[in-house]
């Protein structure tokens, strides 16, 4: 036991002191004029039963301060009023682009064929593939621009600032932030060769055209089902230049509005990002339980032992959520942030081996 606890605090103050190193070295975007020469962006939207997030989304794409971009949306087949609500709110504005989605081919997943289909119609120098619900405020694309000059990106993502509101979104989404920041060092990703040192966010993905056609665009990713770590592991493997930014409220968005959209929109994708292995899945869980949540347990037979551990859990929670700009307090409820995302995958299990999930009304294999 002694030997135990002993281990899991080198593990909680290693990933502390990566959050801390990530803190003083994670760009953000920054706002200020354009720093380099103008290049033409395609901004490319997959819209798929967005009604709710359609309008106020290209409201603010049609008002970037930016002398030369286009913004295609392609409605993906949507049951509600998406297409609609897309026209009424481009107003027939000279740079916008309406596509209609065709039927998905098979052996493709639903977002990697609508972006196949953008990237085709595209004709920018730039390719940047967002979701329907990121928001980006007036300057964000020229800030987005600046980055990748500054950062010789092939291929830039960004971490939106998420909006959380009902207590299920401030408890796990912002966990995502917690694991990219506290276990993964930005300079690592960055500047080692190795796939292992890779993350992406699929909610804003910035391609040089060149490097996204030499890697085979959205085709050579048809059947991943998180595409965006499939092309950062790529963009490492062909020796290209991976980076990573901050949004820094120039970006922002809301995922999810309640449990049930929190849950499934987790499940569906946690067991892709533990190589669609069950057994990794429960080596994470176990992982994050003995961390956060077994420490909680100790306070009667260890009770020094177990405060340091819990301390030190919070404290990298703490980390994190400053530098994303959440709320601090939440991070005290992280042990039932964990318990939370044991749900998730629990739930990602049942669907492993029941058919697989569905989402807006579409079925995932295994």
């Amino acid at each position: 036991m002694e030997f135990f606890i002993a281990f899991v605090i080198f593990l909680l103050v290693l990933l502390a002191l990566i959050a801390l190193l990530n803190v003083f070295t994670f760009p953000r975007l920054k706002r200020g004029v354009l720093s380099q020469p103008c290049q033409t962006v395609s901004v490319l939207i997959p819209a798929r039963d967005e009604a709710r997030n359609i309008g106020g989304t290209l409201k603010a794409w049609l008002a970037q301060v930016y002398p030369d971009y286009e913004v295609i949306l392609l409605d993906d087949q949507s049951s509600d009023t998406t297409c609609l609500l897309a026209e009424q709110a481009a107003g027939g504005a000279d740079h916008f682009q309406l596509l209609h989605g065709k039927p998905l081919p098979a052996g493709w997943k639903g977002k990697n064929w609508a972006c196949h289909q953008l990237a085709q119609a595209a004709r920018g120098d730039v390719l940047v593939f967002t979701d329907a619900d990121v928001r980006w405020e007036p300057g964000a694309l020229a800030a987005l621009l600046n980055e990748m000059s500054r950062s010789q990106a092939d291929m830039l993502t960004i971490w939106p600032t998420q909006v959380t509101q009902t207590l299920s979104e401030r408890l796990v989404v912002p966990l995502m932030a917690f694991v990219i920041l506290g276990y993964l060092p930005l300079l690592a990703v960055h500047h080692f060769p190795w796939p292992v040192f890779s993350a992406a966010m699929g909610q804003c993905l910035a391609f040089r055209r060149e490097a996204y056609l030499a890697l085979g665009g959205h085709a050579a990713v048809r059947a991943a089902l998180v595409e965006d770590m499939a092309f950062a592991r790529k963009v490492k493997t062909q020796k290209m230049h991976l980076r990573m930014a901050d949004g820094a409220d120039l970006i922002i968005t809301r995922m999810y509005h309640n449990w049930n959209e929190v849950r499934d929109g987790f499940a569906k994708n946690i067991l892709a990002g533990h190589g669609n292995s069950p057994l990794f899945l429960f080596a994470s869980i176990f992982f994050h339980l003995s961390l956060f949540v077994f420490p909680w347990f100790w306070l009667l037979v260890k009770p020094f032992q177990a405060l340091v551990l819990i301390a030190l859990g919070i404290l990298v929670r703490l980390i994190t959520a400053s530098f994303t700009r959440q709320r601090l307090m939440d991070a005290f409820l992280l042990p039932v942030s964990v318990l939370l995302m044991t749900v998730i995958s629990l739930r990602a299990m049942q669907w492993r081996f029941t058919g697989g999930p569905r989402w807006k009304g579409r079925a995932y294999e295994k």
